[in-house]
């Protein structure tokens, strides 16, 4: 049996291995950046200046932009001199500011990077020193705002206030001193600072309030920062202390409550297991992905190649789905969801499904700030979709179904003796609850230290984390650990950024099992002998075929044997990006980044277990197998663009054109052994046979994409976007590699209309429309090509031989998608109503599918673009300020989408797959003749219920009465009759919640629902009507609603008695049912500790909070949920201090 994880994270060597590469990589980074500083504070900075019949601020605005010298002045007072010529060239300031001021009565003083000019005074003994006003800006609760900016009105003069929110500026003598201090997300406020120097060594105390009004002040494309305002498409973007009152570990399953468009697909089968990767979409699927006969049983997710998976950009780079799953939510600023044509054209060929972009905190300037957050969660195992008997309950049933009862003498002495067996097993107190057995309560903890410092030019941040991350069943477990280093250097118009960023991830699966096996146990078995150890096999009742050896098969038993499967992940990843602030509206930007992953999985099975192969046996002396796979990838990602954003009188221009080129490569290695002395020995060393030796699969892929982006905009009424992006990528055919993408916008402001300024209650009223065509790459590499299998198992005379495997398609492009979106935006009464909401059509052509072609050519298929998707809906966002006051308020939200959609046109291998789901039906060998298919039709959706229809149980006879599709009566079930029964994308779903605060407490609630869609009810198939009673166990009402004798009118068929007389059900309306849900998403209360009190302390802010997830669930159906992995309800403690 394995030991406890020793390895956790081997945290000697792991942690060595982070700090040795961060101290060596800070270590350079300092002494370049000092070196660099030095250098420049050693340089005497040169100006070249010609310019005629120029006043002096003109002058002094030259030669501002050329350098990072701020100047302090009155406008008036300089210009009063008139204008004069100036021509300079390589001069030192002192010598502009000589030359300038010459025949004037003003004077000048440096003090750092700060110009004074001001009057001269004649008598020396009457120079005024300049003023130093100091203070500190806070929030309404106290608690400091670091960041905010302290202007001098009138003048570019300004400070930023540092971790403890202080600030100090040092300003001339002046008749009327006017602060203007601002802060994002708050209101920004005019102080009148007194003429009374004497008040200055007190200092200021600033409060600013929360800016409830403020709609999403700037759209982050990663491409460009567009102002909302002037935006015509249509995003959604949620800050980092929304997305963690939801939920402190999985982000993107907090993002779906902000936005009813962004949906993850709840996953039935895998319910909480970590190892679960969650799927998801945006407006609804525009394509099938893998069909149901062809999946992968024991895979927990289709998201390898997924036609409806957005695309995850941070920081302006793709990452994987993988990434953001692990990443530390405490290091999002924010996440914005793109959506119509105008929002996501400038991410061309991969935007067809939305794009999720996400900003991560960069380091902010000042002493050094340390911010720590602890997370701990309980989880709990979530059973309450299960109805199972207890074991008094299955001895009774099986009483009424007549398991006891046969005609013949000699075996109704056996099974009377059976009876009191079980009866006597139920009086000595043996009634075993197996879903208990491998499931636990698991308290999970997460840790995150951010610190942070440096100067305007140089600042510095490192980030490290850790994740504890077990499932409730036994064993699983998801760990992440990491850390990054980043660094941001400015000198002059030039930054430099610099990320390095490693990560890990450990994860194992549960031995116990699939969580199903633990459902079907008969709870009057004994899990354990007399001695307390787990028994090989539960007790054979019936010494006969009524069992066979998997029904007895005690997964207990085989959880403590050597088995495991486990994977290592590593990512190690380096981003480099330089702006050169050419002048005041042209910026020139590029990034770069480099990343390295690595996975290495082994899936071990003991030589005991009977889910060997070849099992052990007395002809069989050997067994065990372990299965490798080792994968190994590079990629880069490179951006270079420039943008331009001026205002020109009435005119509003922002934009951007750049170049994208992505490359990856990645290698996977699999092999298999056989044949190991013990469970304890699993190293391929130990393997008598190298069943299959190692498999090497390589890939490589290529895209690079020209895009321009305008964001125009007149007097702040008329909007205009459009983007134009040119795409190419290796994974297209020869002939289709390039394909251009495009979207164009257009809104009006009407409340920035005079008429409509004088509307006081009016706030905001914007109506807009867009168009546009994106696209979309979602399948495997090499699809197009034509492709050779090496025959390296034997060897000719010229060599290997090869033999032809894949035929290509050098006409294979991409999927395409137009999209119209209607939107309208309007913010009333101060914040007190926020309505935003869109209508969209789609229609997504080209669809990638197989072609049928004649067996002939040695292939069945190959791929091409044909299908077509339409679709269309709505989406209504709504907020609303209800109270807004200095000690409270209150703050609440709804939002709901509609999505529906059809094929227009089908593919012929759609056709067929649909006589394959027939013949399915057809074969009576085959498995899963209870479950519905899906088939598709043109004009039919994507998501339906397939089955026959039927008017229920006959009451003359107990059988059922189905309809055929000519409208006829039978008995009898034709899988060539089926048709759609339902849909099980829902009409609507969406969400809703408040937000109540009241001092320095908060309390955050949220709801999510569904309604109009169907489910076919497994559980009422499997566990009532078609129920196994003496093999297995059984839904508790497995006995309700029966029919018994003729006249009956009952939903079920008669009790069968056993596994010898149950006729199946197969697909049928009966079980179709409507599934309408509510469930209280999460729950978050909060306390902010009392700011004078964590000063005495030298502590900037702690907050207490307390959260839980999943508290209750409605539904109108009852089916039994989380079938290989159960759900998960957790309760959180969050403590997040900052000093």
């Amino acid at each position: 049996m394995e030991k406890k994880r020793k390895y956790t994270f081997d945290f000697h060597q792991r942690w060595e291995k982070i700090l040795l590469i961060l101290r060596a990589t800070l270590l350079v980074v300092v002494i370049s950046t000092l070196n660099i500083e030095a250098n420049a504070s050693a340089q005497v900075i040169k100006v070249t200046l010609k310019m005629e019949n120029a006043t002096i601020d003109e002058m002094i605005k030259t030669i501002r932009t050329e350098t990072n010298y701020r100047f302090l002045y009155r406008v008036e007072e300089v210009n009063k001199y008139g204008k004069r010529d100036i021509d300079l060239k390589n001069a030192s300031i002192e010598e502009f500011l000589k030359t300038a001021l010459a025949g004037t009565k003003l004077s000048y003083e440096i003090e750092s990077d700060v110009i004074i000019i001001k009057p001269t005074n004649d008598d020396p003994q009457k120079t005024e020193k300049s003023r130093i006003i100091k203070g500190k800006v806070t929030d309404d609760k106290g608690f400091s705002l670091p960041g905010a900016t302290i202007m001098l009105k009138d003048t570019k003069l300004g400070v930023v206030t540092d971790h403890d929110g202080n600030f100090k500026i040092e300003i001339p003598k002046m008749d009327t001193i006017v602060l203007i201090v601002s802060f994002v997300g708050y209101e920004t406020q005019n102080i009148h600072v007194s003429n009374d120097e004497s008040k200055d060594e007190k200092g200021l105390v600033i409060k600013l309030k929360e800016d409830v009004t403020q709609m999403d002040e700037v759209v982050v494309t990663g491409y460009v920062n567009i102002s909302k305002e002037s935006f015509t498409g249509s995003s959604v973007s949620v800050k980092r202390d929304e997305l963690l009152k939801v939920s402190k570990t999985n982000v993107i399953k907090a993002l779906q409550v902000f936005d009813p468009a962004f949906r993850m697909v709840e996953n039935n089968q895998w319910g909480s297991d970590p190892n679960a990767l969650p799927e998801m979409y945006i407006r609804g699927r525009s394509g099938i992905g893998v069909k149901e006969l062809d999946t992968d049983k024991l895979s927990k997710s289709n998201l390898k190649d997924n036609p409806n998976l957005p695309l995850f950009i941070m920081d302006g780079f793709q990452v994987s789905i993988q990434k953001v799953y692990d990443m530390d939510p405490n290091r999002i600023e924010s996440m914005t969801i793109l959506k119509d044509a105008a929002a996501t054209a400038m991410y061309g060929s991969r935007a067809a499904n939305g794009v999720v972009v996400i900003t991560t905190v960069p380091p902010t300037p000042g002493k050094v700030h340390v911010t720590y957050t602890m997370t701990g969660t309980l989880n709990m195992p979530d059973l309450s979709d299960y109805n199972l008997m207890n074991a008094r309950e299955k001895l009774e049933t099986e009483v009424l179904a007549g398991v006891f009862i046969d005609n013949r003498p000699s075996y109704q002495i056996a099974y009377n003796q059976e009876y009191n067996n079980k009866l006597a097993n139920i009086k000595e107190g043996v009634d075993t609850y197996w879903l208990s057995k491998p499931l636990r309560t698991i308290f999970n903890h997460k840790h995150s230290l951010f610190l942070e410092g440096g100067h305007e030019d140089l600042r510095f941040g490192l980030n490290m984390f850790y994740n504890n991350g077990d499932g409730v069943m036994k064993e699983s477990f998801r760990d992440n650990i990491g850390a990054d280093l980043s660094v941001d250097y400015r000198l002059n118009k030039i930054q430099i950024k610099n990320k390095l960023t490693y990560q890990q991830t450990k994860q194992k699966e549960s031995p116990y099992g699939s969580f199903s096996a633990y459902t079907k146990k008969l709870p009057y078995d004994k899990a354990t002998d007399e001695y307390g150890n787990y028994v090989k096999q539960t007790t054979r009742w019936r010494h006969s075929n009524w069992f066979s050896d998997s029904d007895l098969a005690n997964p207990l038993w085989e959880a403590q044997l050597g088995s495991y499967d486990k994977t290592d992940s590593d990512e190690l990843s380096n981003e480099t990006g330089i702006n050169w602030y050419i002048t005041q509206h042209l910026l020139a930007k590029a990034t770069f980044k480099m990343t390295k992953t690595t996975s290495h999985r082994k899936n071990f099975i003991d030589p005991q277990s009977t889910k060997n192969q070849n099992p052990l046996s007395t002809t069989n002396l050997t067994s065990g197998e372990l299965r490798t796979t080792d994968e190994e990838g590079t990629s880069w990602d490179l951006t270079a663009n420039i943008s331009y954003n001026r205002n020109i009188e009435k005119n509003n221009i922002n934009f951007n054109m750049g170049i994208n080129s992505q490359n990856s490569n990645s290698s996977t290695t699999s092999a298999e052994y056989r044949g190991f002395p013990s469970g304890q020995l699993s190293s391929p060393n130990y393997a008598e046979d190298i069943y299959s030796k190692p498999l090497v699969d390589q890939s490589k892929t290529r895209l690079v994409g020209f895009v321009g982006v305008l964001n125009y905009s007149y007097d702040n009424i008329y909007l205009l976007d459009a983007s134009l992006r040119l795409d190419g990528s290796s994974q297209f055919g020869s002939e289709k590699k390039w394909a251009t993408f495009w979207s164009t916008g257009a809104g009006v402001n009407l409340h920035n209309y005079n008429f409509m300024k004088n509307i006081g209650w009016v706030n905001l009223l914007k109506v807009r429309a867009s168009y546009g065509l994106t696209g979309k790459v979602n399948f495997p590499s090499y699809t197009a090509q034509t492709m050779y299998e090496i025959q390296n198992d034997e060897w000719y005379k010229t060599g290997y031989g090869a033999s032809l495997i894949a035929y290509g398609n050098e006409n294979l492009g991409w999927e395409k998608k137009y999209t119209t979106n209607l939107g309208l935006d309007f913010d009333l009464f101060n914040g007190a109503i926020q309505f935003s909401g869109d209508f969209y059509f789609d229609k997504t052509v080209d669809l990638v599918n197989d072609v049928t072609i004649p067996s002939s050519t040695g292939f069945t298929t190959y791929k091409d673009n044909l299908g077509e998707v339409e679709g269309k809906g709505f989406e209504i966002n709504l907020k609303s300020t209800i109270i807004n006051r200095q000690d409270w308020s209150l703050n609440a939200f709804f939002n709901i989408s509609h999505d529906k959609r059809k094929f227009t046109k089908i593919a012929e291998s759609l056709k067929a797959y649909n006589d394959k789901v027939i013949d399915h039906f057809n074969d009576k060998d085959a498995e899963d003749q209870s479950t519905p298919f899906k088939q598709y039709v043109e004009g039919g959706s994507l998501t339906p219920i397939y089955g026959m229809r039927s008017l229920g149980i006959d009451p003359t006879n107990g059988q059922e009465l189905f309809v055929k599709k000519n409208g006829e009566l039978t008995y009898e079930w034709n899988a060539s009759e089926q048709v759609a029964l339902g849909d099980t994308e829902p009409d609507a779903q969406g969400s809703f919640g408040l937000n109540l605060r009241y001092k320095n407490w908060s309390l955050f609630t949220t709801f999510m629902y569904q309604f109009g869609g169907q489910e076919y009810n497994t559980t009422l198939v499997e566990k009532v009507e078609d129920a196994d009673i003496y093999r297995y166990n059984a839904d508790k009402r497995v006995l309700s609603d029966r029919w018994q004798k003729p006249g009956d009118k009952a939903k079920y068929r008669a009790l069968s008695s056993g596994v010898f007389n149950i006729t199946k059900t197969q697909p049928t309306e009966r079980f179709v049912q409507n599934k309408n849900i509510l469930s209280c998403n999460s729950l978050s209360l909060s306390y902010d500790f009392n700011p004078e009190l964590l000063k005495k302390l030298h502590l900037g802010m702690v907050r207490l909070e307390l959260g839980a997830n999943e508290l209750f669930r409605l539904s109108t159906i009852k089916a039994e949920r989380g079938l290989s992995y159960p759900f998960a309800r957790t309760m959180d403690i969050t403590l997040h201090v900052t000093f």
